[in-house]
């Protein structure tokens, strides 16, 4: 099993004080880079070395500290040309050999990872950064480095090597703060919080997930809980039982994380494999796509399509894997299976109309649920399923809730074990009926281990979640303490401008830095802002594509819904929000825009799909969100500013800062 606890330093292939560096010979600092390189010594990488050896021997000369040489940055799977630690400031140093310009992309990595460094490097959160992209062969450099950043991390500046000991020397004028020492600088952890795309990435071409994980509180509780599903996997297959486990956690928490951490540890298991399945389309076809990316970008010559049929078997969409079960009568191959936001199972109305429609199947009469543990029953001796449960994220008709899973076991599969986490009783669940109705199972077993309390998506703050259930709850007071707690390094700002909204992000926004727009998939009257939640995003090109693309989420044209956004996360987040959900008298009110008018909304089902809609949407930044509220159009009876008064009023009244 992979440990989710980075206790090893990073790690750089040379480093040394800088008196040392400069007594060394060049040939014998590029053999220590080489025989630290573990992919080898090509030509190209030889002569870059060299020109960066060269450069640095004659530009810190008369500088003291400590140089760190391909300085290993695990999050982004990549490693820094040069860190130097002098007096209070770090300055990480990016080279471009032969590059006449200073490229977006090349200042954009720079900046990646002093913002890295700044983030998740215990050694590096109270000093100035200093990024300096040195192009070889420009004619003229950035002669002053602009303002910094509330977090003290400066823009990158572009130097060319004539230049270097000049920005050098201005960065050791303007830092303060305390003195660092190189030496333990280099030893501080380094506790990094990957996307799920990059976890998925680091997990899926055998990298340890420990290179790439936090070790504070929130990696401890991901620990545990993997050790544990590890357990009852190992005690199922010694005992040839079959199992259900239920492992819950708040948004973000990494539920996704802990099951491809079990999905790719047993991908050479036999029998004993595990198949990560989601029933999350976007989810499902971006991962796969971004797996698909990064292989090939490490195997040239490779055709995509047989890369993606290595992928298929590892990630796969829930109805496809059911509609193999529906077809083939025989057990699956796969003993050990993982459901991604198991709430999210069809019904038994939803299933069975389904299969009379699509798969002309009159008589089917199960959940998918229900069905899916039947297919995995098949298998004589054992089997596990594993269900990863997003407490309120059920969004959509004929989402069964948690609820149909415990039914199905204590009604038609009695025999099998259950593992749940007590917090599966909580009122966000809605599963509290089913589990006492199960109360009597003999088989049933609690399990703390199996919650992941703390959310690990925003790693600037871990109550954001927190605070947007008591947002959406009423807890006035609760939530006023917990913005209060939370906006010193997670900023939330609201506005009735748009047009303002997209400056704030775009403005806090660094280097790669991801942002895009969202809104409620109800969100029908928002396009007099240029907001048509109508339009079909493409999820691959809206969270994988650059700037480039107009079709990415940095163009902020097009807004992702619910459905395309859940499971996944952006660092910046714009929540677009409009009178589908609105505030009345001091409640919520739910309305469905259907042809020229908003109608109520009355069905409690629907009602708590809408609801979880918006918190889907509101839990989805990284780094921070701003919230646009727009001031409704008096002329306009679909756009009446009383549909959004009360709502703007109520967020900002909780302390929400203007944008």
């Amino acid at each position: 099993m992979v440990s989710f606890v980075a206790d090893n330093p990073p790690s750089a292939y040379f480093s040394a004080a800088v008196a040392a560096f400069l007594s060394e010979d060049a040939a014998s600092v590029l053999g220590t880079l080489a025989a630290n390189n573990p992919f080898g010594l090509d030509p190209e990488q030889k002569v870059a070395w060299e020109i960066e050896i060269k450069i640095l021997k004659e530009v810190l000369a008369d500088l003291e500290g400590t140089l760190f040489l391909e300085f290993a940055v695990p999050r982004l799977g990549s490693r820094i040309d040069a860190v130097l630690i002098s007096g209070p400031a770090i300055i990480p140093v990016e080279f471009k050999c032969g590059e006449h310009q200073y490229r977006t992309a090349a200042r954009n990595q720079v900046w990646d990872y002093a913002l890295d460094l700044k983030n998740f490097h215990e050694g590096s959160h109270h000093s100035a950064i200093f990024p300096i992209l040195v192009a070889t062969a420009a004619a003229s450099g950035e002669q002053q480095w602009r303002a910094r950043a509330p977090d003290a991390v400066y823009p990158p500046r572009g130097c060319r090597p004539a230049d270097l000991h000049r920005a050098i020397s201005e960065a050791l004028s303007e830092a303060d703060g305390p003195m660092l020492d190189g030496d333990a600088w280099g030893r501080a952890p380094y506790h990094p919080t990957p996307t799920i795309i990059e976890a998925a990435r680091a997990l899926y071409s055998r990298h340890s997930v420990d290179e790439i994980s936090r070790s504070d509180a929130g990696a401890k509780n991901l620990r545990l809980t993997s050790g544990a599903v590890e357990e009852i996997i190992d005690h199922t297959r010694r005992a040839k039982e079959k199992a259900i486990v239920f492992l819950t956690g708040v948004p973000g928490a990494g539920k996704t994380l802990v099951g491809l951490n079990v999905a790719t540890q047993r991908r050479d298991f036999g029998e004993a494999r595990a198949v990560f399945l989601s029933g999350n389309g976007p989810l499902v076809a971006v991962l796969q796509e971004a797996l698909v990316r990064d292989e090939l970008s490490r195997r040239r010559g490779t055709r995509k399509g047989a890369i993606l049929q290595e992928v298929k078997p590892f990630i796969q969409n829930v109805h496809h894997f059911r509609d193999e079960g529906v077809r083939n009568p025989a057990a699956p191959f796969d003993h050990v299976v993982i459901f991604d936001e198991a709430q999210r199972a069809w019904n038994r109305r939803k299933t069975a109309d389904f299969m009379k429609r699509r798969k002309r199947l009159a008589n089917f009469d199960k959940s998918e649920s229900e069905f899916l543990i039947s297919y995995l029953d098949r298998h004589p001796d054992w089997a596990v399923v594993i269900c990863l449960v997003g407490g309120g994220q059920e969004i959509h008709d004929g989402e069964a809730g948690i609820a149909a899973w415990l039914d199905a076991v204590r009604v038609a599969f009695p025999q099998w074990q259950v593992y749940l986490s007590p917090d599966l009783t909580d009122s966000e669940y809605a599963a509290d009926l089913a589990i006492g109705a199960l109360a009597g199972h003999s088989r049933m077993t609690l399990d703390p281990r199996l919650h992941l309390s703390i959310s690990m998506r925003s790693f600037r703050s871990e109550k954001v979640s927190a605070f947007v259930k008591a947002l959406l709850d009423h807890e006035h007071d609760r939530a006023r303490t917990l913005l209060r707690e939370i906006s010193r390094t997670y900023p939330i700002a609201i506005t009735h401008d748009l047009a303002r909204a997209k400056e704030w992000i775009r403005h806090r926004a660094r280097g790669s830095e991801r942002y895009g727009l969202v809104a409620s998939s109800q969100a029908q009257r928002l396009k007099p802002h240029a907001i048509d939640i109508r339009v079909d995003i493409n999820p691959v090109h809206w969270f994988l594509n650059d700037r480039r693309d107009t079709r990415s989420s940095y163009y902020l044209e097009d807004a992702a819904t619910e459905f395309q956004i859940q499971g996944l996360e952006l660092d910046w987040i714009g929540v677009n929000w409009d009178a589908d959900l609105r505030l009345k008298g001091g409640n919520w009110r739910y309305h469905s825009f259907r042809g020229d008018a908003w109608t109520n909304v009355r069905n409690e089902e629907r009602q708590r799909y809408m609801l979880n809609a918006y918190r889907v949407l509101l839990t989805r930044a990284r780094q921070g969100m701003v919230i646009f509220v727009p001031t409704g159009e008096s002329s306009d009876p679909t756009r009446s500013p009383d549909f959004y008064d009360e709502t703007y009023d109520y967020l900002s009244g909780l302390g929400i800062e203007q944008a």
